[in-house]
């Protein structure tokens, strides 16, 4: 799956938006799209939390399930589907008859994607801001916290919220393999590069060593503790983006040359190792500065900050951690707004253009008056407590119970030089799809598990 062989990726198979020009920018796609803020700010502080590294296990297990049998359903049925939500979850419903009703259930999750991008684009514009305040000092040279402050009030933000809107769209402007596919192979590999240049870097702190003893001892008692798991489970579910939308329609852009599971497994791993390089580069860092380890913005936009301005060459570390993380949101963010695109461009027949630039409006006016942080958190709060995984529901019993396993196992097989194992179906069935339920449900419970 190299990068010179050119595929029947999905530029043959007739899309309006052309497709993935190789299967390695397939994959950096989906990397770009599942690393995002949960991997940062609060993928280091739960695995300290809960175990250190009894954390990773049931962390790991969760991922291994939900990569290969939840990715690789969502891929598939866009493949299958040839369109994004919408028209994929029409076409499931259609074999019972009922594509009316399967059309009206894809605007949940479609608006799902809409919806975090509204609170996402708003929350990027903050890091857009502190990467300038970087680049000035003045977030190294003024109170972190009151610098944040200023960003997180009523229309405190809007030129940055604004930029960041207008990077996603002129993106996604250029289509498929010249916008999303190109983007992704600069700024996947850039991310990596930069966390572990700044991990590098972090290890050789005074002090640096009760980082890692506070990410990597095990505790192995929290394995008998119920919220281990329920948090390990919530992390590795929304790290992965499955949203019963957004992966969907980077799927419709995938060729029948690719192997769909191993596609997933690879995702699934390359986001894991992305969470573990902003462990290794935040962690030790807290701790070599005595600074209480905490997760969220406050970790990424006030903890951090404080920490550069007391390191050598802070400001130059401040830089290289802004600039990634404003990569890791601004590719995550042209996956939730080209899922939307995607289904408005199929069903009204608009211009690529027109459904972008829709897109655009919609998420900045809306968004606009929810930049002060009280009701960014709110909206986020709904939307992934309640609306993105009551998508990821929907998807998964489409695909494996209303479509059935039978027929998405063709669209899964289509690519392979071997079948699927035995075990996929009841995994798929009869675990995955239950899990998909309990994530929804505990996350009310729990007022957020992701």
């Amino acid at each position: 799956m190299g990068e010179k062989r050119k595929s029947d990726l999905s530029a043959k198979q007739g899309h309006q938006n052309g497709g993935f020009s190789t299967g390695i920018g397939f994959i950096l796609a989906c990397v770009g799209s599942a690393v995002g803020m949960g991997n940062i700010w609060m993928f280091p502080y739960r695995v300290g939390q809960y175990g250190g590294a009894a954390f990773l296990v049931p962390y790991l297990i969760f991922i291994i399930i939900f990569g290969l049998v939840g990715l690789s359903a969502e891929f598939a049925i866009g493949r299958r589907a040839k369109t994004g939500t919408l028209g994929s979850y029409e076409y499931c419903w259609k074999t019972k008859g009922k594509g009316k009703l399967g059309y009206a259930l894809g605007w949940i999750p479609l608006m799902g994607s809409l919806g975090i991008a509204i609170g996402y684009a708003i929350i990027v514009g903050w890091v857009v801001r502190s990467l300038a305040g970087s680049l000035t000092n003045s977030i190294l040279t003024t109170d972190a916290g009151e610098y944040f402050a200023q960003a997180t009030g009523a229309f405190g933000s809007v030129p940055w919220h604004l930029i960041v809107i207008v990077i996603a769209m002129a993106v996604l402007m250029f289509g498929v393999a010249s916008g999303i596919e190109k983007i992704n192979k600069v700024l996947m590999p850039s991310f990596f590069i930069l966390f572990a240049v700044l991990a590098i870097r972090v290890a050789f702190l005074p002090g640096a060593a009760e980082g890692y003893k506070f990410l990597f001892v095990p505790k192995w008692e929290y394995l008998l503790k119920v919220d281990t798991w329920v948090m390990a489970m919530g992390q590795a579910f929304f790290s992965l983006s499955i949203t019963g939308s957004g992966m969907i329609v980077y799927g419709t852009y995938l060729g029948k040359n690719e192997d769909i599971p191993k596609s997933s497994i690879q995702t699934a791993f390359f986001d894991t190792l992305a969470a573990m390089l902003a462990a290794l580069a935040i962690m030790p860092a807290v701790f070599a500065f005595g600074i209480k380890p905490n997760a969220g913005p406050p970790l990424m936009f006030i903890t951090l900050p404080n920490i550069f301005r007391q390191m050598p060459m802070g400001q130059l570390f401040a830089v290289l951690f802004f600039v990634s993380v404003a990569f890791a949101g601004i590719t995550s963010l042209v996956n939730m707004f080209e899922a939307v695109c995607e289904s408005w461009q199929t069903r009204f027949k608009l211009s690529r253009k027109a459904a972008v630039a829709l897109c655009g409006v919609i998420t900045f006016g809306v968004g606009l008056f929810l930049e002060a942080e009280p009701k960014v958190g709110s909206w986020m709060d709904f939307i992934t407590i309640i609306v993105v995984p009551f998508g990821a529901v929907l998807g998964a019993v489409s695909i494996y119970y209303i479509l059935g396993f039978d027929e998405i196992k063709k669209e899964l097989e289509t690519g392979r030089e071997k079948p699927l194992g035995a075990f996929f179906g009841p995994l798929a069935k009869f675990v995955y799809v239950p899990l998909a339920v309990i994530v929804f449900v505990l996350g009310i419970i729990y007022g957020g598990i992701g």
